[in-house]
């Protein structure tokens, strides 16, 4: 069967529809990722079709306007950035998904794509299957992603309503991009006031998680047809050599910390880095920084601290003593995988959910809100994590509990029961 995987956003939140994406094409079907044309690179070596989605989401992430946003952690007021790119995408997006659709039997979308997915599956008159790697699925066991820092306060009832209003907040930012794509591409009437969450087109299909149980439990009150299938990753370090300086490094002396804020950009990268330093400098340990999308620069480094441009998360993180990164969910998986302490610093979205995950699973310290980021309360989370022998043996459980799933593979079955069915 063709099936086409709509994955839109960040490369952190398209590597897992990848590795979905590799498994489905082991299985045999023939497998088309749409994507932005920034991702080619990443698609193509693992023998996917690769279908160009304009726009370039980098220069929206980098862009000084949105740097300013991510500082301040609003999420609504971010949202509400997205919406403008995304209302100006709209009609790219919905000419090159029809195109790429054209003589598929089945669509895959998770949060990047869903409302163009919808669209076009009923466009189409297709079936989508509903592929996250987050819990989107409303449950009365957790909050939504959206809300992870009152959920003490919440019940069942309240706890289940957050997970409507967390999709709310992701449709009506994106409902006018919604429409004029219907309209003026699709040929088809707007959505409801409330969203394309009934569509016909998802019903009675599967949905997939792609996290681990471990992680987060398979709620009760989800249908058997709501599934919880492990993470998907896409491991790529046998086909990566680490450069010589890096080796040395990492020979050279006790395990060093890894710093990265991935895809979140800083409208001051200098003095990102100048607090991670000082923070690394008082914890008296060595790190290894990631420069990522320039959230953290500089030239002028100690000895005891390198900095590299982009790392498979899989080769760096079981050699190193603890991760710190923004908690991207596919950073947080790769470090719980890793089996090591990980230390959360969340800048929005569901970045202090997987935060308050890690500490509730008492494999790190408490989340450090990027606002709130300082050398002192980041040389403590360190001294903690490579420390507390405690959290340092549950870390080293889970990763053993997460490395014996086969996330992937559990998904492409799922799919391919319902296929035959």
């Amino acid at each position: 069967m063709r099936i086409v995987i709509i994955a839109l956003g960040s490369r952190g939140d398209v590597q897992p529809y990848i590795a979905l994406g590799k498994g489905l094409k082991q299985a045999g079907h023939e497998v088309r990722l749409l994507t932005h044309l920034a991702f080619e690179e990443y698609v193509s070596p693992h023998g996917l079709e690769f279908w160009p989605a304009r726009g370039n989401i980098q220069e929206v992430i980098e862009s000084q306007e949105m740097r300013e946003l991510l500082e301040k952690g609003n999420y609504l007021a971010i949202s509400r950035f997205q919406a403008r790119a995304a209302k100006q995408a709209s009609v790219e997006w919905a000419e090159d998904g029809l195109a790429a659709c054209q003589g598929a039997g089945l669509l895959i979308a998770g949060i990047g794509g869903i409302f163009i997915g919808i669209a076009l599956a009923e466009r189409l008159q297709l079936p989508l299957i509903q592929a996250y790697y987050v819990p989107f699925t409303p449950t009365r066991d957790f909050p939504g992603v959206l809300l992870p820092q009152i959920s003490i306060q919440l019940g069942g009832a309240l706890n289940r309503l957050t997970h409507h209003m967390t999709r709310q907040i992701m449709w009506q930012g994106f409902r006018s991009a919604d429409r004029i794509a219907r309209q003026e591409v699709l040929d088809l009437p707007a959505a409801t006031f409330w969203g394309p969450y009934n569509s016909d087109q998802i019903q009675g299909l599967p949905v997939l998680h792609g996290y681990s149980s471990s992680v987060i439990p398979r709620p009760k009150d989800w249908t058997e047809y709501i599934h919880v299938t492990g993470y998907w990753f896409l491991d790529s370090e046998n086909d990566w050599d680490p450069p010589l300086f890096l080796t040395e490094f990492l020979e050279s002396g006790p395990k060093p910390v890894y710093v990265g804020f991935g895809s979140m950009s800083s409208r001051k990268p200098e003095e990102t880095a100048e607090i991670v330093i000082s923070a690394l400098r008082k914890s008296n340990q060595r790190a290894i920084l990631l420069s990522g999308w320039d959230g953290l620069k500089r030239s002028d480094l100690p000895d005891t601290i390198i900095m590299i441009d982009s790392i498979p998360h899989s080769w760096l993180f079981p050699r190193v003593a603890a991760v710190v990164h923004h908690g991207g969910a596919g950073t947080t998986s790769a470090g719980f995988r890793a089996g090591v302490p990980s230390i959360i610093v969340p800048f929005f979205g569901d970045q202090p959910f997987w935060g308050s995950r890690a500490s509730e699973l008492a494999v790190g310290p408490e989340p450090i809100p990027r606002k709130q980021l300082s050398a002192e309360n980041l040389a403590q989370a360190i001294e903690i994590a490579v420390t507390d022998e405690g959290i340092r043996q549950r870390a080293s459980r889970l990763g053993t509990k997460i490395r014996d799933e086969d996330g992937v593979g559990q998904a492409v079955e799922i799919i391919e029961r319902w296929i035959d069915n």
